[in-house]
């Protein structure tokens, strides 16, 4: 019997994801690496404090006193869940519509690098996170008050109505993710039910809703509750997919009760059980969870699993739960089974992790095939 993965890559050769539509948001972060002055050598050269140890203990040293901590910026580059799973997609020549917190009233220049392909719009000012960066670990630093402008009442005044329902009617994929980060996504998940949605015309190939939580955990269970409870609304128009890692969907479970407190904190529930329970809570029509070594999905009243292409020392991890969100909305674009969507999911954040950058569609046919040769 032939390798479900060489299956998969015949099937993908057959594909044409340059001829999808999309419509991605709504965050948008501009992510700045900073190194941390240790001693200052002159105006050019410095050694680095190498460990948070360190730099805790000099701060620590400054209570009850002061001291003066200088911060050296060494890159900014593209950061937020949205624009990285952008990023992935739009390797594939794909039709996609960015919608985001990405500069106002002009698009910041570190989105300018985003593919030609991809029209931005923006409708807010970009979060900011300086990320200090360590030998043993980061400090990230976030400033978002800026995403309180992301709503709807922006949304509508630099898109236009007519011009998003056009938008939305002709997607493929429409993705709102990182809700955490957002104040006010419910609030404006809650419009476009009531304002947007019956302006679409119902079709029998649905698009597929994208939703990625983000690390809910700073949010309060009320709040959780009520955004999960919107997303089956969206099923009259939308095939609904809710994508959470490991530790988001063990949170989400306990902030909803499926188990009993204990055993998910030690996370004795078994991946399938979960997976089950929170589909069948939460209504959508499907829900994957992708831990690092794998990936589930439970969908049509069955739970798949696949097995990924797990490193030991990968070159980049930040933004590989996006790529895999990408990789796995791409496979049921194109019409792939569930379980080989999940490997197109773990094939592109198998790629990223690896090479730091996401895959052209031909690399990632070519990843997936050395994957099932034993070549990586």
């Amino acid at each position: 019997m032939e390798d479900k993965r060489l299956t998969l890559v015949k099937k993908l050769r057959t594909k044409h994801p340059e001829d999808l539509k999309m419509v991605i948001g709504f965050d948008g972060f501009i992510d700045e690496i900073i190194h941390v002055v240790d001693k200052r050598m002159d105006s050019e050269q410095f050694s680095r404090i190498e460990t948070i140890t360190q730099l805790a203990k000099r701060i620590e040293k400054a209570s009850g006193l002061s001291t003066n901590i200088e911060l050296v910026p060494v890159q900014k580059k593209i950061g937020g869940n949205g624009p990285i799973m952008c990023n992935a997609l739009a390797k594939h020549d794909a039709s996609i519509h960015y919608v985001g917190a990405l500069g106002v009233p002009t698009i910041d220049d570190v989105f300018r690098s985003m593919a030609d392909n991809v029209k931005l719009v923006s409708i807010a000012t970009a979060g900011h996170t300086d990320a200090l960066e360590f030998n043993d670990g980061k400090i990230l630093l976030g400033k978002m008050t800026s995403l309180n402008d992301v709503n709807y009442d922006n949304l509508i005044d630099k898109v236009g109505k007519d011009e998003l329902v056009e938008m939305l009617e002709h997607t493929d994929l429409f993705a709102t993710v990182n809700w955490s980060m957002l104040p006010y996504m419910t609030e404006l998940w809650k419009k476009l039910l009531s304002h947007i949605v019956p302006l679409l015309p119902k079709k029998t190939k649905k698009p597929i809703l994208f939703v990625d939580l983000a690390d809910p955990e700073k949010r309060e269970k009320e709040e959780i509750q009520e955004a999960l409870g919107l997303l089956k609304l969206f099923k009259s128009h939308f095939f609904v997919v809710l994508g959470l890692n490991k530790k988001e969907a063990y949170d989400v479970a306990d902030e909803l009760d499926l188990f009993d407190h204990e055993s998910l904190k030690n996370m004795q529930v078994s991946l399938e059980d979960l997976n089950e329970a929170l589909q069948k809570h939460v209504e959508v029509d499907a829900l994957v969870i992708h831990p690092v070594d794998r990936s589930c999905v439970y969908v049509n009243d069955q739970f798949y699993e696949e097995l990924g292409p797990y490193v030991s020392k990968p070159k980049l991890t930040t933004g590989a739960g996006d790529n895999f969100n990408a990789g796995f909305v791409l496979g049921l674009m194109l019409g792939l089974e569930p379980n080989e969507a999940l490997l197109t999911g773990m094939g592109t954040s198998g790629y990223y992790v690896r090479n730091a950058e996401s895959p052209k569609f031909d690399e990632l046919i070519d990843f997936i095939e050395e994957w099932a040769n034993g070549l990586l």
